[in-house]
């Protein structure tokens, strides 16, 4: 049998397989190294530079280790590619048996119980919500998985998904009449089945967690881990390693009481009367908040007149609900389901509005129309560490953005992984001739007033120069406003701005028109893949650190500090160099491309730390001069004569 590196390479089965395919010797090394954890079921932290190729990297080994592998990736998008063309595209190329399955969390698939329960309840905003259910409803009977990304002309943020999907809250579980065709039992079974399973890392952590689960376990047992986009997981971690309860809970749990009363037939008036209740209450929970959305400390509301009696006004109908749920619960299984919800409900929102636990940070997040309460433990790495620990199976952890120069210790320590083998493999891809980064002089300090003006100012000289195709990050929704606001009349490419229209949509757009000039912040840093001359330029305001502000940032570095660290050097610019490597990631995607990367914050060569980030990037020409970025294009672009110009 070939090995990884074998398979990799110029004459192995990928090769003959993939038309067109390059061998690269960071990847077949990589490949190696996945294989070599694999066999001793050890830990591997590998950091892939862009182009790499890193996903055959792991998939060969993977399969040609004959273990039963999950993989687990960081958005759905990746999931789908990885189950519906990398994973079957391998597994054809090298000619071996393997099971595959995709497994999403449950809200991802149709539910019929949720579904009658919506149709029955008529309670729509409008004539599209009734037509939407309709379509719902016809796609029901027709599709063989039930999983809603199917239905693309129903936006992913309609409000009918919620009712017509399941929760952990509500869902009945084997005591469920529509059990046989449960969409979510069927996509477990064959992931029970499978020797490669895909998740997500929503999933993976919710099962790590031992969430209250309708089925038991989320996840079958697996010799092997291997997490890709390995950079979210401290994060998403901390989300599920702690609890929260929403005010959106409530009004599901009050809107379900309603519903299956209805359902029943029951005749009870009491029931929607306290049901009711709780929806007022629980709206006016969201409104005893500040109108702006925010997340803060619990600390700074806890004692509040208007949080204190909205809170009292929940839990008194919460009790009340209960006690009449209580004389109907024997009535059906969906009664006694909204009672058990009820009863736990009432628990965890007590736990959530009192006292704050040790090790723990307390906080609250407004949105537009609810407010969660939240509880989220200091540290998640001795969870996470004893979770690892708990079966005998090998972890591969890889990403684009791992290492803080050549160090893995910011990564590692957030996961509690104290044993592991670290190995970084730059990108293959020329970022001296391809890249150019371009640092503006003069620059004032970040926390000026102009500051987003001034990073226009020099904004617009490189878009000109690039034709459009440019993506501005960054670090602020006030910030992305106001440069959005400032553009408008001074560029003439079409400027596409976060917010305005979907994500995806967006993205859609940009690609289409080929100098569209885009302005994103937050989920833009990471996870786009734009290649050829749509994308030749990366614009940056200024160094992504999280805000100081955040609840749980804040909690972190006073914890550091507490116990004579310096949270500032050990946890803020680590955390912060990550997040610039993926914004940096966005520009060079193929051995074509080319493109120039602007960073506007002068702090990047007046601060000693500086040099930090400067290190952790792609060895990239560095310029001040803005007419060097004008011959750099005028080199690059297909339409001039590249010979006669130097760079």
């Amino acid at each position: 049998m070939q090995t990884p590196f074998e398979v990799l390479g110029e004459t192995g089965a990928l090769s003959r397989a993939i038309q067109g395919f390059i061998p690269r010797t960071q990847q077949q090394e990589m490949a190696d190294a996945v294989m070599a954890a694999l066999d001793d079921y050890s830990v591997l932290i590998a950091e892939a530079g862009t182009g790499t190729g890193k996903t055959f990297a792991y998939l060969v080994p993977a399969m040609l280790s004959g273990k039963k592998v999950i993989i687990s990736t960081g958005t759905k998008n990746l999931q789908d590619q990885l189950f519906y063309k990398d994973v079957p595209l391998v597994r054809d190329a090298l000619e071996i048996p393997i099971r595959i399955a995709l497994l999403k969390g449950r809200a991802n698939y149709l539910c019929f119980h949720r579904l009658d329960l919506a149709e029955r309840e008529g309670r729509f905003h409008d004539k599209q919500e009734v037509s939407e259910l309709h379509e719902i409803i016809e796609w029901g009977g027709k599709t063989r998985t039930g999983d809603i990304a199917e239905m693309d002309t129903l936006a992913e943020d309609s409000m009918l998904w919620p009712r017509v999907t399941s929760s952990a809250d509500n869902c009945l579980g084997s005591d469920c009449g529509h059990i046989d065709q449960c969409f979510l039992m069927k996509a477990r079974k064959k992931a029970q089945e499978a020797d490669v399973l895909v998740v997500n890392h929503h999933l993976l952590m919710a099962d790590m967690a031992l969430k209250e689960d309708g089925f038991g376990e989320l996840l079958p047992g697996a010799n092997a881990f291997i997490l890709d986009e390995a950079h979210q997981v401290p994060e998403v971690a901390s989300n599920f390693f702690g609890e929260g309860i929403s005010s959106n809970q409530l009004l599901e749990l009050a809107g379900d009481a309603i519903a299956e009363n209805i359902k029943e037939s029951t005749g009870s008036t009491t029931i929607p009367r306290a049901a009711e209740e709780l929806q007022k209450n629980a709206r006016d929970l969201r409104l005893a908040f500040d109108v702006e959305m925010r997340r803060e400390p619990w600390e700074k509301v806890a004692n509040s007149n208007k949080i204190k009696k909205a809170v009292t006004d929940v839990t008194v109908t919460l009790a009340k609900l209960e006690n009449v749920l209580a004389t109907v619960a024997s009535n059906s299984k969906g009664l006694e389901n909204c009672y058990r919800r009820c009863q736990n409900l009432a628990v965890q929102f007590e736990k959530l509005t009192g006292e704050t636990p040790e090790d723990h940070i307390h906080w609250y997040e407004t949105y537009k129309r609810s407010v969660s309460i939240n509880l989220t433990p200091l540290d998640v790495g001795n969870v996470f560490h004893q979770q690892m620990d708990s079966q005998q199976a090998a972890w591969i952890f890889t990403s684009a953005t791992l290492a803080v120069g050549d160090s893995f210790d910011h990564f590692s320590k957030r996961l509690g992984i104290n044993s592991a083998m670290a190995r970084k493999w730059d990108s293959p891809f020329n970022f001296k001739t391809q890249s150019m980064l371009f640092v503006p002089p003069e620059m004032p300090e970040p926390n000026t007033e102009g500051y987003t003006k001034a990073v226009v100012e020099q904004a617009i000289p490189v878009i000109e120069a690039s034709n459009g195709g440019a993506f501005l990050l960054f670090t602020s929704h006030r910030a992305l406003r106001e440069a959005a606001d400032m553009l408008e009349d001074r560029i003439d490419y079409p400027i596409l701005v976060q917010g305005d229209s979907p994500r995806s949509r967006l993205l859609e757009q940009f690609k289409q028109k080929g100098n569209a000039v885009l302005l994103g912040t937050g989920s833009f840093w990471e996870g786009v893949d734009v290649r050829g001359e749509a994308l030749s330029c990366v614009i940056i305001d200024k160094l992504p650190f999280a805000s100081p502000g955040d609840p749980i940032i804040q909690a972190r570095i006073d914890r550091l500090r507490a116990n004579g660290g310096n949270p500032f050097m050990a946890f803020q610019v680590p955390d912060a160099v990550i997040t610039l490597k993926q914004g940096v990631g966005r520009l060079i995607r193929d051995v074509t491309d080319y493109g120039v990367l602007v960073l506007c914050d002068p702090r990047l060569l007046n601060k000693p730390y500086g040099k930090i980030f400067l290190n952790s990037l792609p060895s990239m020409v560095r310029t001040h001069d803005i007419e060097r970025v004008g011959r750099f294009y005028q080199y690059h672009q297909p339409n001039n004569e590249a010979t006669k110009v130097t760079v």
